[in-house]
C-alpha cells in the first residue's frame, strides 16, 4: 500500500481501508506513507515513512516558514481541496501545488525494505502528484502491477483553478496516466464511478466502498413503532460539515423548527469534528431543533446509529462541491444502511450517495433546495410504518452488498487477479522502459 496517510481509523479513508483489509495475514501487507500521522496496527504492522526530508525543496521551505514563526503544517497536504476561494486560500493553494510538484529523492534504505517484503503488487489511492509519482516509482522498481483505488473524483477536480498557470493540473494528469499504464485493473468507491472510469481509462474497474462487520448490523429493522406521542423523533447526522455540508444541515434545522409545536417533536443531533463545530456553529444559532454534539470515535458510531429514529446524510448543492462529490459514496452510507434505520438524504439527486440511498429504497431523498420539499419529506418520515419499511429495506440491502466478510473476500480476489493478469504486461512495459532508457 502506497499513500499519503498511514492506516488509521480516525479518517474516512482510513476506516474504509482498515475494513477492506481486515483479516489479512500480518506478513502479507506493508505500507509506505508520506504523512507523519498516528498509525493503527490492527491491520498492518509494517510501515515505511517516506518523510518530508525526501523532498529537499519542500522541506527547506517549510523549515524557513517554521523559523519565521509559522508552522510546518501551514501548507497542508499537497493536492488538498481548499475550503474557500478567498485571497489567502488562493495563495495557500498555489503554495500547496508548488510543494506537490517539488522533486523527491529515493532514500537508500527504501529499496532493501521493498525487496524484503517481495510485493506482488502496489495498491494506492493516488490523489496527488507526489503520491502518484511515488506509487509508480515503487511499482516500477520492484516490477509489479499497480492497482489504483479512487475514493473521489479528484482527477476531474484537483487543481481545477489553474494553479501554477496550469502546470499543477498538467503534472497531476501526466503522473496519473503513468500510474494507470501499470494498472491491469482499478477500483472505485462507487459503481457509477467504476462504470465511468472503465470507459475513460479502458481497463476493468470494480466498486469497493466501506464495509460493515456483522457485529455492527442491527438485529431487526426499524425501532418499535409503539412509543409515547410526546417522545421526540431523533434525527442523527454523523460526519463533517466541510465541503458545504453545513448549509443543507442548516436548512434541515429551519424545516424542523416548523414542527416545533407538533407531536411527536423532531430533533436533530449533529456529531461532527470539533474544528467544524467551531467554524460553523453560528449557522445553527437560534434553532430550537438542533443539538451540536462531539465527534465520535469509530467504535462508538454503530451504537449511536442504531439508537436513532432517522439518519441524515447531506451533500452541498454548490456547483464546485457538487462536481467533487458527484461519484463519491460516503463512508457512512453502508453504516447507515446496516443500522436498519430510515435515511433522510438531502442533496443533488445525481450524486452517487443519493442514488445509493434511492436504490436501496432505504428512505427519502430530497433532491432540491427549499423549505417546501424538505417539509414534505419530514411529514413522510413521521409515519412509523414507512420508517419501518425503509429501515428494513436498507438493512437487507446492506446485508447483500456491504458485509465485510463478503466484500473483503471479493476485494482480495480482485487484487489477486490483478497480480496474475498484470504480471506479463508489466514485464513487457518494464522491458520497453529499459530499452528507452
Amino acid at each position: 500500500m502506497v499513500g499519503a496517510k498511514p492506516f488509521s481509523r480516525s479518517t474516512n479513508e482510513g476506516i474504509t481501508l482498515s475494513n477492506l483489509f481486515q483479516g489479512w495475514p500480518a506478513d502479507r501487507l506493508a505500507q509506505v506513507h508520506t504523512v507523519d500521522a498516528p498509525r493503527t496496527t490492527d491491520v498492518c504492522t509494517s510501515f515505511y515513512h517516506f518523510g518530508l526530508r525526501n523532498y529537499p525543496v519542500d522541506h527547506a521551505l517549510r523549515s524557513m516558514l517554521a523559523a519565521s514563526g509559522g508552522s510546518r503544517a501551514t501548507l497542508g497536504a499537497p493536492g488538498a481541496l481548499a475550503a474557500n476561494r478567498g485571497p489567502t486560500s488562493r495563495l495557500v493553494a498555489q503554495l500547496r501545488a508548488a510543494a506537490d510538484l517539488t522533486p523527491c529523492r529515493f532514500p537508500d534504505d527504501l529499496a532493501p525494505w521493498l525487496r524484503r517484503h517481495q510485493p506482488d503488487l502496489v495498491y494506492s489511492l493516488l490523489g496527488s502528484v507526489r503520491v502518484n509519482r511515488l506509487a509508480t516509482k515503487i511499482a516500477r522498481s520492484v516490477g509489479v502491477p499497480l492497482v489504483p483505488h479512487f475514493m473521489d473524483d479528484w482527477p476531474t477536480t484537483n487543481y481545477g483553478s489553474g494553479e501554477l498557470f496550469g502546470l499543477a493540473r498538467a503534472s497531476l494528469l501526466r503522473t496519473l496516466r503513468a500510474a494507470v499504464r501499470r494498472a491491469p485493473r482499478g477500483m472505485c468507491i462507487s459503481l457509477p464511478m467504476a462504470e465511468e472510469y472503465q470507459r475513460q481509462y479502458g481497463i476493468p474497474f470494480g466498486a469497493f466502498a466501506n464495509c460493515v462487520d456483522d457485529a455492527d448490523f442491527a438485529d431487526g429493522s426499524a425501532q418499535d413503532s409503539s412509543r409515547p406521542s410526546s417522545q421526540p423523533l431523533e434525527l442523527v447526522y454523523v460526519g463533517g460539515l466541510h465541503l458545504g455540508r453545513w448549509r443543507p444541515l442548516a436548512q434541515i434545522a429551519e424545516a424542523l423548527d416548523q414542527f416545533a409545536s407538533d407531536l411527536p417533536p423532531l430533533r436533530l443531533t449533529v456529531y461532527a469534528p470539533e474544528r467544524d463545530l467551531v467554524q460553523f456553529r453560528e449557522a445553527f444559532t437560534g434553532s430550537r431543533s438542533v443539538h451540536l454534539d462531539r465527534w465520535l470515535h469509530s467504535d462508538e458510531v454503530p451504537k449511536i446509529l442504531k439508537a436513532a429514529d432517522i439518519l441524515v446524510h447531506v451533500e452541498s448543492f454548490a456547483p464546485g462541491h457538487r462536481r467533487y462529490t458527484r461519484l463519491s459514496l460516503s463512508t457512512k452510507i453502508p453504516q447507515y444502511l446496516a443500522a436498519g434505520r430510515p435515511i433522510l438524504g438531502f442533496g443533488p439527486e445525481e450524486l452517487a450517495s443519493m442514488r445509493h440511498i434511492a436504490e436501496a429504497r432505504a428512505g427519502v431523498v430530497v433532491g432540491a433546495e427549499g423549505l417546501e420539499p424538505m417539509t414534505r419529506a419530514l411529514r413522510l418520515l413521521r409515519d412509523a410504518g414507512l420508517r419501518h419499511t425503509w429501515g428494513s429495506n436498507g438493512l437487507g440491502y446492506a446485508r447483500r452488498h456491504h458485509r465485510r466478510e463478503t466484500l473483503s473476500k471479493r476485494f482480495a480476489e480482485f487484487l489477486a487477479e490483478a497480480s496474475r493478469t498484470g504480471a506479463g504486461a508489466v514485464a513487457e512495459l518494464s522491458e520497453r522502459e529499459r530499452s528507452n532508457g
